[in-house]
Parts: structure tokens; sequence; C-alpha cells
């Protein structure tokens, strides 16, 4: 289901992202044929005016002068003299393209109203048209000269210009197909991060589904089997089967309950009554209220508080209050007898430092992170069923609601150490 997500993701936002980098390199490429268009035609009238003002300077036209500036501008040039062609066609051979002479020289005619074959030789003002047309640039002329008038066609070809614009869409092209491998490639990846999470939230939902039905299963196969036996047994047998089913029933409501404070923090929806509260008083009435149960199964304790007070800090007490029985309750079931818990309280940089401290068998370091996720018990708890593997993570949560942190660390002498920072702001 997810690698078809990941696929449909991945072909839409590269439809979506090659839609627009298609259509901006196509409005790039509409700006810059633009401009190159109009540069041509600028530099293409520049080179006109120049002739036009050259032959109204000079008395004589030189044939190098003419040569050089066809070629060095790539335009062709057509001057009769008084409607006579230059000696100088004769002289090279140069007819140049008489048809498009012929259709510029028409068009000047007809659409400018310059007509290069009627004119006057009493002319003492040059005249000139400037035009496009099919495949070239044009301009005409009628210059007075010495005793007469020179009639000029100057042609620019625009094949070259066409040639710089197919490279140029060509190049754009290019870069688009790359741009667009690059943003598949990126999509491709870039969905797959997004979808990860969603992955590693519906494995760890499925897995939270199994173990929750497994962990409701045992229960509800001894209260069935119990209460099943029920009419068939004696009185006393009755009555241990009827208690053994309510035991169960409470483990019931305990999973339950804590899987629903669970779904209220994947929700949100848990709020907290934060109240000024001094965590050194809150700290010792957790131990008091733990330390017959600890001395009842033969463990040692201690509490280590700070000389000076606290200032009360913002708390939810009661949450925090089941936080500090959830590592009690963890602790007294690793602990052996004999063992020993301690409760200490400091004061850190900016937050308050509540460890819950035992010299049980410790925690390897490839499950201290483990260890809260859901349903996760060690191997040497997965008998008890007290525990579901619920408390920490339940634990972790309510650090988090308040701003701090949760953290599980080795001992000095061996055991494991859990550690509540709690924010003084």
């Amino acid at each position: 289901m997810f690698r078809k997500l990941h696929i449909q993701m991945t072909v839409f936002s590269a439809l979506i992202t090659s839609a627009i980098l298609i259509g901006m390199a196509f409005a790039c490429l509409m700006i810059a044929e633009s401009s190159a268009k109009r540069n041509s035609y600028v530099s293409f009238l520049n080179n006109a005016q120049s002739c036009i003002t050259h032959l109204e300077e000079q008395n004589a036209i030189s044939h190098r002068w003419l040569q050089t500036v066809m070629d060095t501008n790539r335009i062709r040039i057509q001057i009769r003299d008084n409607g006579e062609p230059l000696y100088f066609y004769k002289l090279t051979g140069h007819t140049g393209d008489s048809k498009a002479f012929h259709q510029a020289a028409a068009l000047s005619r007809d659409t400018c109203g310059l007509d290069l074959e009627n004119f006057s030789p009493d002319q003492k003002l040059t005249r000139s048209a400037d035009f496009r047309f099919a495949g070239y640039y044009a301009c005409t002329a009628l210059i007075p000269h010495g005793n007469g008038v020179l009639s000029m066609i100057i042609l620019h070809p625009l094949s070259g210009l066409h040639a710089q614009l197919n490279m140029q869409r060509l190049a754009f092209g290019a870069a688009v197909l790359a741009g667009i491998a690059a943003v598949i490639v990126f999509s491709w990846f870039f969905t797959g991060r997004m979808i990860r999470p969603l992955e590693k939230s519906r494995r760890e939902q499925t897995a939270f589904i199994a173990a929750a039905s497994h962990e409701l299963r045992s229960p509800l196969a001894v209260i069935r089997s119990g209460l099943s036996a029920v009419p068939e047994a004696s009185p006393a047998q009755a009555e241990e089967f009827i208690h053994m089913s309510l035991k169960e029933c409470d483990r019931m409501a305990r999973l339950i309950q804590d899987m629903l404070s669970l779904s209220g923090a994947d929700n949100h929806t848990w709020k907290l009554d934060l109240k000024p509260c001094e965590p050194d008083t809150l700290l010792l009435e957790t131990y008091e209220k733990y330390e017959p149960l600890m001395r009842e199964k033969g463990m040692k304790s201690d509490i280590s508080l700070p000389d000076e007070p606290f200032a009360p800090i913002m708390l939810d007490a009661d949450k925090i209050a089941q936080l500090l029985s959830i590592l009690l309750d963890n602790a007294l079931s690793y602990v052996p007898a004999g063992g020993k818990i301690s409760l200490s309280l400091k004061k850190e940089p900016g937050a308050a430092a509540i460890s819950v401290t035992d010299n049980g068998p410790g925690i390897p370091d490839s499950e201290k992170e483990s260890v809260f996720q859901r349903f996760y018990r060690s191997d040497n708890s997965r008998n008890d069923k007290q525990h579901f593997g619920l408390g920490l993570c339940i634990a972790r949560e309510i650090a988090l609601l308040h701003r701090g942190s949760l953290t599980v660390s080795d001992a000095p002498e061996g055991g494991a150490v859990f550690t509540l920072r709690l924010p003084l702001k």
C-alpha cells in the first residue's frame, strides 16, 4: 500500500513541479527570444544608419568599404547611382538575392511610400524606411549624392538569428529535461522521507493492536475458563474461580486505562492542571507512600533532598506523582529481595532533576530506548502479569507534556537510573 502511495505521490509531485518548471522556462525563453530579436533589429538599424551617414558624407564609394561592411555586419547592400548599379557588382560578380531585393523595393514602394525607381533628381534630403518581411530585415533609402541620387537597399538575412534562437531553444530544452529528471529523483526521495513516518506509525499501530490483543486475550481466557467451571465446582472452588476472574478483570481494567492514557497523549487531549508545586515535597510524599512496601519486600531505600528547599515550580502534581509511581513500581519488579532503591532530587542549570536508582539487573545499552516503547518488556519480566509494558511509555509522555525529559542510564554500582528533568520555568 505504501509503495503504491509512494509512486503516486512521486508522480503527482513531479508533474506539478515539472509543469511549474516548464512554465517558468517557457516564460524565460520567450523573454530571451524577444530580447534577442529586439537587439538584432536595433543592431541592424544602427548598421543601416551608419551606412546612410557614410554615403551622405563621402563623395566616392569605396569598394573595399562596401565589401567590409557587408562581410562584417552580415548584410547585403544594393546601391544604384541614378538608377544604375555600381560598377562594384560587375567587378565582384556579386548580384545578391535579386528576388529579395525586388521584393524589398516593392514593399518600400507599396507599404512605406518610398519608391526607389521614381524619384526627383533635385532631392535635397535623405529619405529612408525600415521594415521586416519574410526572412529579412530591410532598410531602403534615397540619398542625395553629387549630381544625382543614390538608391540603396540593405538586407539582413534572419537565418543567423533563427539559428541562434534554435540553439537557445535546444539549450533551454536540455536544461528543462535535466531539471525534470532532477525533480523526479528529488520527488522520489522526498516523498519517501515523507511516507517513512507514516510507515513507522502504521507498523507501530499494527504492533500495538497485536500486543494489546494478546494482552487482552490472556485474562479473557482465564475469566472464561473460570466462569465456565463455576456451575460444576464446589462452593469453595466456585469462590476461588470467581475471585480469580475478578482479579483478571482488574488486570484488564488497568490495561484499558493505560491504553486510554496513551490514546489521550496521541490525540493531544491530555490536559495539565498546572499549579505551583514544591518538587522536594512531592518526592518525599511519594517515598513515604512506597517505603512500607519496599520494607515489606526486604529492600533498602533512601531519599536524598537538597539542603535548601526548592522554590515552587508549575507542575501537574497528580501526573508527576503517577510518573514517579511508575518508576518505583518498575524498580520493585526488577530489584530482588535485599536490593536497594534510592530517590534523589538536585538542582541543575534551568531544571530540577529527580532520579530513581536501583541495583537490579540493569538495562543493556541496546534496550535503553526500547524500554520506552509500548508493550516492550525485557525477557526477564515477560512472566510478570502486573506489567504490560506501557508504564514507562506513559511516564515519558507525562515528562514531555511538562516540556521535560525522562532518560535511563547505568547506575555506578550496577542497575539502572531513571532521571526526570523538569524545567524550572
